[in-house]
């Protein structure tokens, strides 16, 4: 008589789902992705995982408004869902705080890319 194999059910990873879009700057490029830490390596997902910590994201206002208007300046809208949270953000590149630069310096590669750089 053959054995069974037990059945193991696999509980969904916790994760991210971060919709970003960079638009906007002199030749107005528009950059969008979509990306679902349950889809990448373990490595990558908690790359990002970190750098969205490190932002302090779920802290930050909705709107960071610049000190002042700077034509063609590039505009950064990130949605981040985590569990049940979620949080919207719109900023400026020139009135994104030190904290979430690295973020966006990454989402930006990854939209570029179409992968995690």
């Amino acid at each position: 008589m053959a054995a069974k194999r037990a059945r193991t059910s696999r509980k969904p990873r916790p994760g991210l789902i971060i919709e970003f879009v960079r638009s906007g700057g002199f030749a107005g490029i528009r950059l969008a992705r979509t990306v679902d830490t349950t889809e990448l390596k373990a490595e990558q997902a908690r790359r990002l995982q970190s750098l969205v910590d490190e932002a302090g994201f779920f802290e930050l206002p909705e709107i960071l408004p610049p000190s002042r208007v700077i034509p063609d300046s590039i505009m950064y809208q990130i949605t981040i869902a985590a569990g049940e949270e979620t949080r919207a953000i719109t900023v400026t590149e020139t009135a994104a705080p030190a904290r979430l630069r690295p973020l966006l310096d990454y989402l930006t590669q990854f939209a570029k890319l179409g992968h995690a750089p």
